[in-house]
């Protein structure tokens, strides 16, 4: 469409620029045909601006000599000078056309023994004309260039970004793994060392099946890593969370959930950072917590969704803030919501509080 309107405006401003000078030409007698010819050859700038450009001089010259065309030398090509001097050739360009005003001067001669300021007016005001030409050439040149390094950088900031947080997705998965596979080794040795093998074998099944969920997942994070750092990785979602306590209940921890409000209308960001908390918060009781119960409470609001996980453990009176408790923050900052974490001697609670309302599906 650019090039379109380029090639329209430069037939009209050729027709209309000879009939503005008041020359005793008809518009009709060549001026038409040389105008049509430059915007048609226009349609052709963005593949070969050169050579668009060496065929508008190639026009003028030869208009000139048949004496079909009396007006200047460089502005009736003033499109494809602009658009050949945004290419790499830029030197060639400006090279050409002072060659061009060369050639004018020398063909003006008459006109500077009759009329110096006449042949000055014609030969500097396209010097002029070519230098403005060529100086926005450049500019347009550099400036793309700047939008394509700027977007070569947003796109490596967004791999980055992805990578980050898919390693925050594996350290999840690893830790919540280990600490449910840990428990149910140890209660597998606990039952062999009880002589009771349908209770060790039981333990080492539910080890299993987190282990092999567990594996699905890393694969395919490995897999988007490997193949397509900017790609989709696969996400759980809320419709997982009953998947998610069951494993901490496997593992011999007695845990409760409450859902309140309706989960289908929270986006996919707020839903993955909801099972993560969850999934780290118990991931962090069955690791440090020594607790035997714990309670789940989510609430899905109009604007927020706000998550509670409390264990009866044993508290600290430090909180140490490592890859899990930073992944959670992380999360939460990230979609403007908040995070506390406290630790008492009566247990360990953390809640998040997550807008819901414009996220990002």
């Amino acid at each position: 469409m650019l090039d379109l309107a380029l090639a329209v405006i430069t037939v009209i401003g050729v027709v209309t620029g000879i009939m503005a000078a008041e020359l005793r030409q008809s518009p009709w007698s060549g001026t038409f045909q040389f105008a049509l010819f430059l915007g048609v050859v226009l349609l052709l700038r963005r593949r070969w601006p050169m050579v668009v450009l060496l065929l508008s001089i190639a026009a003028t010259f030869v208009f000139h000599f048949t004496s079909l065309f009396q007006g200047g030398w460089i502005w009736p090509a003033s499109a494809a000078y602009f658009s050949a001097a945004c290419t790499p050739w830029v030197r060639w360009v400006a090279a050409i056309g002072v060659a061009q005003l060369g050639y004018e001067a020398v063909y003006l001669r008459e006109i500077l023994a009759e009329n110096v300021p006449r042949f000055l007016t014609h030969v500097l005001g396209e010097g002029l004309l070519l230098a403005a030409l060529v100086a926005a050439g450049l500019v347009y040149a550099a400036a793309a260039r700047w939008r394509e390094r700027l977007r070569e950088s947003e796109g490596r900031t967004r791999a980055a970004e992805e990578r980050l947080r898919l390693s925050r997705e594996v350290h999840d998965i690893v830790a919540h793994t280990l600490a449910v596979v840990g428990v149910q080794l140890n209660v597998a040795a606990d039952a062999l060392d009880e002589e009771d093998p349908a209770e060790a074998a039981d333990a080492l099944r539910v080890a299993k099946d987190v282990r092999n969920r567990a594996m699905a997942d890393l694969r395919s994070l490995i897999g988007v890593l490997r193949d397509d750092p900017g790609g989709p990785a696969p996400q759980p979602d809320l419709a997982t969370l009953g998947d998610l306590i069951e494993n901490a209940r496997a593992a011999g921890l007695r845990v409760t959930l409450d859902e309140r409000g309706d989960p289908s209308n929270v986006p996919a960001a707020p839903a993955v950072a909801v099972y993560r908390i969850v999934q780290e918060a118990l991931t962090n009781t069955l690791k440090h917590a020594n607790a035997t119960a714990a309670e789940v409470r989510v609430g899905y609001g109009p604007r927020s969704v706000t998550v509670e996980v409390e264990d009866d453990g044993r508290g600290c009176a430090r909180i140490a803030e490592g890859h899990g408790l930073t992944g959670m923050r992380g999360r939460v900052g990230a979609l403007n919501g908040t995070l506390s974490v406290e630790s008492t001697p009566g247990g360990f609670t953390v809640r998040a509080e997550i807008p819901v309302a414009g996220s990002l599906t």
